[in-house]
């Protein structure tokens, strides 16, 4: 895949359907690595979804010739962004588009947050690596359950017009 073909852009409400139907389909692997299906991004409504697109969330879409093939969001909290459910159709996973919409998020936000903080499963691999490779670093970890421990990562951001 010629990862440029790849449109990154705005979501909105009008793509909640589309942007839930990526997210239940990445979040499989996850349920199934942790044992859990109820785990939120599976129980997400629509109505949820479609509140978040319509308040001051940031939430970005990887396009590929006209099929939503990714996404993540971003809320904030004082100066910091909250990163959350980045994901991507399983057949394109590790093709690059996680980190393109990550790139793209992070430009988005720098203005308005100093860093961007996220969480994952400590199972989860290949998502710590991809955040390591961005520059994100481990704050600490957080035991939820028995069967997962939260493994949360900070990345200072570069001011905008000091890069």
């Amino acid at each position: 895949m010629d990862e440029l073909t790849v449109a990154i852009e705005r979501a909105a409400p009008g793509d909640a359907g589309e942007l839930m139907t990526v997210q239940r389909a990445a979040y499989v692997a996850e349920a199934q690595l942790y044992g859990d299906p109820f785990i939120p991004p599976l129980v997400e409504s629509g109505d949820q979804l479609r509140k978040v697109l319509e308040g001051d969330a940031v939430v970005l879409k990887a396009v590929l010739g006209g099929r939503l093939v990714g996404a993540v969001r971003a809320q904030f909290s004082d100066h910091t962004c909250l990163v959350g459910r980045l994901v991507v159709v399983p057949d394109l996973q590790g093709r690059g588009i996680g980190r393109r919409l990550m790139a793209a998020l992070e430009g988005e936000v720098a203005g308005r947050a100093d860093a961007c903080v996220l969480f994952t499963g400590h199972l989860s691999e290949a998502n710590l690596r991809l955040y390591r490779r961005l520059g994100y670093s481990e704050t600490h970890r957080e035991r939820v359950a028995a069967h997962l421990t939260l493994v949360h990562m900070r990345k200072p951001l570069v001011p905008v017009g000091k890069a």
